[in-house]
């Protein structure tokens, strides 16, 4: 990672795809990371079932943060993160001269849904 800060969800200026795309790539790859980890865990943890271990003696002898703990954070990260996308990219498109009802398709959401997307965050 360069010495540039990275940018965080809180970071993205209301409306701003391109930094919100930044965060959601940054959040990403982080997570991404972090369940690879998981998943090597998971594994061990599978193992050592396989073995004859006892869930008692497999899941107070695993490592914190535990598997769970950290899927639960990288759900939180990634809605934080897609969440912020999906209404940036929606006022991005908008403002690209895309209607609501055009977003809603794409995005699979009501019109309605789509038209609090897209609304200005000044106005909320």
């Amino acid at each position: 990672m360069s010495d540039e800060a990275v940018r965080t969800v809180d970071d993205a200026a209301p409306g701003d795809a391109d930094a919100a795309l930044d965060v959601l790539v940054e959040e990403l790859s982080g997570c991404v990371e972090s369940l690879r980890h998981v998943l090597a865990r998971a594994e061990e943890l599978r193992g050592r079932r396989r073995d004859g271990a006892g869930w008692s003696e497999v899941v107070q002898g695993e490592d914190r943060p535990l598997i769970v703990e950290r899927i639960s954070a990288a759900l939180e990260t990634l809605g934080s993160a897609g969440s912020r996308w999906r209404r940036d990219e929606a006022r991005a498109l908008h403002a690209d001269g895309m209607s609501i009802s055009r977003i809603a398709e794409l995005f699979g959401v009501t019109r309605q849904r789509a038209s609090v997307l897209v609304r200005d965050p000044d106005r909320t």
